[in-house]
């Protein structure tokens, strides 16, 4: 029988998968311009929810829990315009990388001790902002995809975010 990952292992494991569809979700894009179109009434492009989303993971959890050195540049987030897609994929395999880095550094007990960089100076368990997180790139992350079928075109069918990179889908004693 198989023994059920720490709650640590299973966040970093999610958002792995999620940078992992937002990497595709970048590529899928046909025409790089594309990315930083903003249709009427949509505040953000797909391109500058790739720099925010990154910047996030790099600076929350590379950053603060991995002590990275990352500095970020959340203005620049919003500000920048026609950055190339080779970047922003960088952008993405840092954040990655982060991921990998700093939630080594976090134990299940570490889940249950204040964040150490309190959001808006309030005292939240790193398990409740770490799941913030998660929660806050995957709603971005249906914003690019949205956008990416708004303006392309192109059908939904890129598995963004696919069932099989769940930590337990290769767990036959959990089928039922």
């Amino acid at each position: 029988m198989r023994q059920e990952p720490q709650l640590s292992t299973w966040i970093a494991g999610i958002l792995v998968r999620d940078l992992r569809a937002l990497r595709r979700e970048v590529e899928a894009f046909a025409d790089e311009r594309d990315l930083w179109r903003v249709p009427p009434g949509i505040s953000n492009s797909a391109g500058t929810l790739a720099l925010h989303l990154a910047g996030n993971i790099r600076h929350y959890i590379g950053a603060v829990l991995g002590r990275t050195g990352y500095v970020r540049d959340r203005d620049a987030e919003f500000a920048l315009r026609d950055v190339p897609r080779t970047d922003l994929l960088a952008d993405i395999d840092a954040a990655l990388v982060a991921v990998e880095r700093g939630m080594a550094r976090v134990s299940d007990a570490d889940l249950t001790r204040p964040y150490p960089d309190p959001p808006r100076g309030l005292a939240v368990t790193t398990r409740d902002y770490l799941i913030h997180l998660v929660a806050h790139f995957t709603y971005h992350l249906g914003q690019v995809d949205y956008h990416r079928r708004l303006l392309t075109g192109q059908p939904g069918r890129i598995q963004a975010v696919a069932f099989q990179e769940l930590m337990t889908a290769g767990d036959d004693t959990k089928r039922t």
